[in-house]
């Protein structure tokens, strides 16, 4: 059984205007989004900003409250719970910032900052308290005397650092890591990225890791997820992301990648169009605007048996799909094309993704 099931999670902001402050619609922040978390794996969130991830990942541990939609940890619901009742799970569930610095509190030492959380939850006795807290810095790779510092004494590396510390010291079975290593430099990031794939061994940590960074993702996770304005496009293993990206969007993301070969000279995949508004969502797919499947139609000619057909081949349900403007009009659904690879696009040859996989 999966640690984690969310399934059809929606979370819509209110917008408020006009002279009585009413509600005039809603920013449509996560939408319809489903999907199961295994004990002990890294689940890759990826987009780029403004898509969601962050929303998704602070919904999931209730900081937000849900619109629609359910959570299972454990088999049990925690949708509905009670403040009261949530504190179990707020011990099991944990976030790392992606801010290190504005995330902590400035006029706190850092043996303040860990201890809060340690005697909240009673972790260990109170003349023990002092000891775990040495060993928890210790073990993100900073000294025991930084428990008498406070966060403006550190590097951006060092308080993501005591971040880390901080959610470790519940002991929780998962965390969220909403983008950790995005304001550090590219030399930290790699010791942050090291360090928690090392306390994730060391404690049995399920993640769910959020990034913009296709190449962190593929680096360090299992699987991942890839969200486009506040819906789930794709969702496949991180090990077949270079060869098996099927959605449009995933492989726009792709192309956009720095190429470790300086010879290699391929095209940069560029987007064309506007991303949509959240406040006021399209009907249909989302990032139909952009596709490229779906601004070069295919040109088409009268049929009497099929009504319409392209002008050089068969009759294709694609493209009668595409010309009719089904994308435009409906959303396409999340669909298991092989095991473990869920794609959302009526442009997706199933018979391509399995011939993909297989290799």
């Amino acid at each position: 059984m999966a640690l984690i099931e969310v399934r059809d999670l929606d979370k819509h902001f209110p917008v408020r205007g006009g002279f009585l402050n009413r509600v005039v619609g809603h920013v449509h922040a996560v939408n319809q989004v489903s999907f199961d978390i295994k004990r002990g794996e890294i689940l890759g969130v990826v987009g780029e900003s403004g898509c969601g991830k962050s929303t998704l990942g602070k919904t999931m541990i209730r900081l937000l409250e849900p619109t629609r939609g359910s959570m299972r940890y454990e088999g049990q619901d925690i949708t509905e719970l009670s403040h009261a009742e949530l504190m179990p799970f707020r011990r099991k569930a944990q976030i790392i910032f992606q801010d290190p610095y504005s995330s902590l509190n400035p006029r706190q030492t850092v043996r303040e900052i860990i201890g809060e959380a340690v005697r909240f939850h009673r972790i260990v006795p109170r003349d023990q308290e002092e000891g775990y807290i040495i060993d928890l810095i210790q073990k993100v790779g900073l000294r025991a005397d930084a428990r008498e510092k406070f966060p403006h004494e550190f590097s951006g590396g060092q308080r993501q650092r005591i971040g880390i510390a901080r959610a470790l010291s519940v002991k929780p079975d998962f965390i969220v890591a909403d983008e950790p290593v995005s304001a550090l430099d590219v030399s930290i990031q790699a010791q942050v990225l090291n360090l928690l794939m090392d306390l994730k061994d060391e404690f049995g940590l399920t993640l769910m890791f959020i990034s913009h960074d296709l190449k962190v993702i593929e680096h360090f996770c299992d699987r991942v997820l890839v969200m486009y304005l506040g819906h789930v496009v794709e969702e496949m293993n991180c090990i077949d992301l270079q060869d098996s990206a099927s959605h449009p969007y995933t492989q726009a993301l792709l192309g956009a990648n720095p190429i470790n070969d300086p010879s290699d000279r391929r095209p940069l995949t560029v987007l064309e169009g506007d991303v949509p508004s959240p406040f006021d969502m399209p009907p249909g797919c989302p990032f139909a605007g952009r596709c490229p499947h779906q601004i070069e139609l295919v040109p088409m000619r009268a049929d009497a048996h099929i009504g319409i057909a392209p002008l050089d081949a068969g009759p294709s349900i694609q493209a009668i799909r595409r010309f009719l403007g089904q994308c435009m009009q409906e959303m396409p659904p999340l669909e298991t094309y092989v095991e473990g690879h869920r794609v959302a696009c009526y442009a997706v040859d199933a018979e391509a993704v399995g011939a993909a996989a297989s290799r």
